[in-house]
């Protein structure tokens, strides 16, 4: 019997099926190209994408809500009163919104007086002359009035998500003031004014157990108020977390933070900075919600810094980092 060569174990050899096919129009789809590149909006990682979704859920908000939901007006009241003569004068100094301008009959006029109607006549704001019983009715009882009362509209609040949809179409980097447990209207307006003149974008503010833009908060903010909204949330953990959830992150202002404020490795990313009431410190919940919880250095451990210049020195620290980059 001759040699039997073996094949290669494991070899198989396999039959052939017709003509081999080749590689012709296989790639078709390849050398056609991927199409036209898409638009930034589109592209899930871009900050478009996000801003889009942003104007949509807030078009849904105020289609559900059944009008504009942009703003709403805190405890139902349309008005509030100034009284005095140098809260009044301070007042329209500031160019706090008024509406009415009232000035009881046969008052004394001295210099306050003609400079308070001199700006409100420049300004528009009707003058009405009343009878001090009607005078002492809109003021109030206990409220010393010295013959003038200025109505100032109530102040119309911003939605969160919408500030921050603002923000990524102007290109900027997001950089907001959340407040925990501040009461005091004039820290509220001092906050407002230290964001604005470091490029902020708007300030937070709870619902309930917070300062809210009175008369007081717009003379402090010495009318940053204007140019520097207020969102108010009816929950401010749900605001947080909403922020959180568009990719801002949230630093707590806290005198015994993991980490001193200067340097601060977050500063150039969308940042929301809590700073909480003076006696308390930020509440648990809020706190547990925070990225980081920063300190900021001071010579004697027995000092404090309130609410209004912890929230200054922060902001001034993350517009001084942003310029370096």
């Amino acid at each position: 019997m001759g040699n039997i060569r073996k094949g290669r174990p494991g070899a198989v050899r396999k039959k052939s099926r017709g003509k081999a096919v080749g590689s012709g129009g296989q790639g078709r789809q390849a050398l056609e190209g991927r199409g036209p590149t898409p638009k930034a909006e589109d592209r899930t990682y871009h900050p478009a994408y996000k801003a889009k979704l942003l104007r949509e859920k807030a078009k849904l908000r105020r289609n559900n809500s059944g009008g504009d939901n942009r703003g709403g007006v805190r405890g139902g009241a349309d008005t509030e009163t100034v009284t005095g003569r140098n809260s009044v004068l301070e007042a329209l100094r500031a160019k706090i919104p008024a509406t009415t301008l009232y000035i009881a009959q046969r008052t004394e006029f001295d210099e306050r007086v003609r400079e308070i109607l001199g700006i409100a006549t420049g300004r528009d704001i009707p003058v009405m002359e009343i009878t001090k019983a009607e005078l002492d009715r809109l003021a109030g009882r206990d409220s010393v009035h010295q013959g003038v009362l200025l109505k100032v509209a109530a102040y119309r609040y911003a939605h969160h998500m919408d500030l921050l949809e603002q923000t990524f179409d102007s290109g900027e980097i997001p950089l907001f003031a959340v407040l925990d447990g501040v009461t005091d209207p004039r820290n509220l307006g001092a906050i407002i004014r230290s964001l604005a003149a470091f490029g902020g974008h708007g300030v937070i503010v709870p619902q309930r157990r917070s300062a809210g833009v009175t008369a007081a908060a717009w003379k402090t903010s010495a009318g940053a108020v204007a140019r520097c909204p207020v969102a108010m949330a009816s929950n401010l953990t749900g605001a947080i977390k909403d922020l959180k959830k568009q990719g801002v992150f949230v630093v707590g202002l806290d005198g015994h933070g993991e980490t001193e404020l200067p340097g601060l490795y977050l500063a150039d990313r969308p940042l929301a900075l809590v700073v909480g009431s003076e006696g308390s410190g930020l509440s648990r919940l809020v706190t547990e919600q925070c990225d980081a919880t920063v300190s900021i250095p001071i010579s004697q451990a027995t000092e404090s810094l309130n609410a209004a210049i912890a929230m200054s020195i922060a902001c001034y620290e993350v517009a001084k980092l942003r310029a370096e980059d």
